[in-house]
């Protein structure tokens, strides 16, 4: 079936494209970022693929099944990494992809149904603060106004930065995936404690939860900091302390179904220690797979800014930045995937996804359903992000299998 050894070799390829720093840096369109997608583009070539690319910069692998005109099986993942990131997140699964089809070219193995595999545009939020732009993109869900709205922390915008790329975004519409599609599936590492602490080799996903997130901007007043009484000040910090504060309590005591809520950035202006903060932006990031439990939690954490915000006489602003639908998987993968381990000796089990992954755009377009496999510690997004070979060789080996049942004209899901 597959070669662990190629896929090893991959791996170690790829360590080494990367930007300066710690850990892999890949941010998306950057030099590195492109350098690796050519890589994998390359290998996608090798592999029997034929390549297109859209007006976002996806890159589409057509493998030709035995009947053209059934709908396809789409798979694959991303090759974008977060500052500072590791080696695995996202490579897994397209290098995964890659390798399942590769192996059917070497045994001349033709599927029923063809076979796309995708290598997604920026899945990390990153840069532009939104996540699964180029699943976004392919689902017609980023409009233009998104491409101007969109901007990194030097200020480009998302349309600059594509349009620095040679492609095409004043044409976005163009990248909407529109063929009929048979399936959809995604391999990925955990990013989570669950199946390392377990000692469970196969996670068969029952749904992603979704991110909705906003930025908060106060506006307080930079006053002098030994010569402003406390009465008169409009700390534009202590208000955001007291925000941070709420969202912590909020996500933890919400009950109908599990919450989390983070503040990942909180920038200060000026920034100095003998000036009290004047203005101070806050990224808030809340998640669930109950969009009603999510939705809970955002509308009163918004109604706590308005509160405190008034107590101290602050104006503030909301700026949306994404609104994401938690996915449910399709039952009948579940149980293709689960059956699949279970019939190549691989302990599993059934479990939620807490991060997002391009799967979720796919699951209200086809069946569709995603392979974990443990990380180190559940470590992720930090250099220390490890899994092994022998987890990488059984996750692909399960996603191989079930990719070859899934493009079987017999099979119904």
């Amino acid at each position: 079936m597959i070669s662990a050894k190629r896929l090893k070799e991959q791996f170690a390829a790829l360590q080494e494209i990367t930007a300066s720093g710690q850990g892999i840096n890949r941010l998306a369109f950057s030099n590195a970022d492109w350098q690796g997608r050519a890589y994998l583009m390359q290998l996608m070539k090798d592999a029997g693929l034929t390549l297109r690319v859209d007006a976002f910069g996806n890159v589409i692998g057509h493998y030709a099944g035995r009947d053209e005109s059934l709908p396809a099986v789409m798979c694959g993942s991303h090759g974008d990494s977060v500052p500072e990131g590791g080696n695995y997140d996202g490579i897994f699964g397209i290098l995964s992809a890659i390798e399942t089809v590769r192996s059917m070219h070497e045994e001349g193995f033709v599927p029923d149904h063809p076979l796309e595999v995708v290598l997604f545009m920026c899945e990390e939020s990153s840069r532009f603060g939104a996540a699964t732009l180029g699943s976004r993109a392919m689902r017609g869900e980023l409009s233009q106004e998104d491409l101007d709205r969109l901007k990194d922390k030097q200020g480009h915008s998302l349309r600059e930065v594509l349009k620095g790329r040679g492609l095409d975004p004043d044409h976005i519409e163009t990248a909407i995936y529109k063929k009929p599609l048979k399936a959809f599936l995604e391999t990925h590492i955990e990013q989570g404690k669950v199946l390392d602490h377990q000692g469970v080799q196969i996670g068969a996903v029952t749904g992603i939860a979704a991110p909705t997130r906003f930025r908060v901007y106060l506006h307080g007043s930079a006053d002098h900091s030994g010569a402003t009484p406390m009465n008169l000040r409009h700390d534009g910090l202590c208000a955001a302390a007291k925000i941070i504060s709420r969202l912590e309590k909020l996500a933890s005591s919400e009950t109908s179904a599990p919450v989390v809520g983070t503040v990942g950035i909180c920038d200060v202006t000026p920034d100095v220690m003998n000036v009290i903060p004047g203005e101070v932006s806050l990224g808030i990031d809340i998640r669930s797979i109950s969009a009603a439990a999510k939705k809970k939690v955002a509308n009163e954490l918004k109604a706590y800014i308005k509160q405190v915000t008034g107590e101290r006489n602050i104006p503030y602003d909301i700026q949306p930045v994404s609104d994401e639908k938690p996915a449910v998987m399709s039952q009948e993968i579940v149980k293709l995937v689960s059956d699949t381990a279970e019939k190549l000796g691989y302990t599993h089990i059934a479990m939620p996804s807490g991060a997002g992954h391009d799967s979720m755009h796919w699951a209200d377009y086809a069946p569709t359903g995603m392979i974990f496999i443990p990380c180190r510690d559940g470590i992720s997004h930090n250099p220390a992000e490890y899994a092994s070979l022998e987890d990488i060789a059984a996750g692909a080996n399960v996603f191989s299998e079930v990719i070859r049942t899934l493009t079987n004209l017999s099979t119904i899901i």
